[in-house]
């Protein structure tokens, strides 16, 4: 069990070391009391001025006040236990998301900007559609595979949280790799069951896209297109230091073309969707995902983590209300 604890922030135990020597400051000072009492000589005298005084619960108040404390420094420093579960068969289908990464999704006609929306939506989709098979690729000038068909759901949100134009070189929009990469991704010996979910704002600057989708469908893809952004446009905030500009130096306008994704989704046996209103695409995705054909797939033995920040608080907090309750003194009839 312990040997699969760790800590995300291990740096922060660093703090016990501080309530350790004020441990220690109190042991020194409970001592130093001790010697001062025995010198005065006189138990009397000693009980009228500590009249009421309880050492028990004196240490008990403390006691309770330090493991308080050492529980928040623990929980505070993120333990995680790291837990194997058994690999297993389920039917699944397999499933591509196509997130654009071009300069344009980082107009903020969509807020907080279309990029930034497109990642907080995709973890509403796998939520939606649990146990399908995903594979993610990034495009923009041209498509980058990110990862490849599997029901790891918390590393394909990894490299999502991760997407940024500033990573990509050949900036762009091509569909068309995006769909071709896309459908390459998908191959498989079973013809259906595959779909492609493409985000992005629909500007494309090369001409195979609607090709590229017809040589998908043919290879059993259905291609499934979410726009995003608005067709009133919004120029591109600065990137690298610079002003997106055209040949006349004006900023650039970007707009969601959305006559061009419907004609993809069309094309592709899909349907558009417009992430203006997400329960309609996620209600759509998910009726669309059941009629999918399934297959049976062996899902390799994966890890999840326990965090046990919670727990470790809801103790903290007991033991810190328990010593609140606690009077130094006791009553005095």
């Amino acid at each position: 069990m312990f040997e699969d604890l760790y800590f995300e922030y291990p740096v922060l135990l660093n703090l016990l070391w501080v309530l350790a020597l004020q441990v220690i400051l109190l042991v020194v000072y409970w001592n130093w009391r001790e010697r001062t009492l025995r010198r005065m000589g006189s138990r009397d005298l000693e009980s009228r001025l500590l009249l009421g005084f309880s050492s028990r619960r004196f240490w008990l108040k403390n006691i309770l006040f330090a493991l308080g404390i050492s529980l928040i420094s623990v929980a505070i420093a993120g333990p995680v236990r790291l837990v194997k579960e058994r690999g297993k068969t389920q039917k699944s289908a397999d499933i591509l998301i196509a997130l654009d990464v071009s300069k344009s999704m980082l107009s903020e006609d969509s807020k907080p900007s279309r990029l930034e929306l497109a990642k907080s939506f995709i973890p509403k989709i796998l939520r939606t559609l649990d146990g399908e098979r995903f594979a993610l690729l990034f495009f923009a000038g041209d498509a980058y595979p990110q990862m490849p068909l599997s029901t790891d759901y918390e590393s394909l949100l990894t490299f999502v949280r991760n997407a940024d134009p500033d990573f990509i070189n050949n900036q762009g929009t091509d569909i068309g790799a995006a769909i071709e990469t896309g459908n390459r991704m998908l191959e498989t010996k079973q013809r259906g069951g595959k779909a492609i979910i493409l985000i992005s704002d629909g500007e494309n600057h090369q001409e195979k896209a609607l090709q590229r989708v017809k040589e998908a469908r043919a290879n059993g893809v259905q291609i499934y297109t979410i726009g995003i952004g608005t067709t009133a446009g919004s120029t591109i905030p600065a990137f690298r230091g610079r002003k997106h500009l055209d040949m006349n130096g004006r900023p650039v306008n970007t707009r969601l073309d959305e006559s061009f994704l419907m004609q993809l989704a069309k094309a592709g046996g899909g349907q558009y969707l417009n992430l203006k209103n997400e329960s309609n695409v996620l209600k759509t995705l998910q009726e669309a995902a059941k009629k999918l054909e399934k297959k049976t797939i062996e899902v390799q033995a994966s890890t999840k983590k326990e965090y046990y920040f919670p727990w470790l608080l809801i103790m903290a907090i007991w033991f810190l209300i328990a010593e609140q309750m606690i009077r130094w003194k006791k009553k005095i009839a």
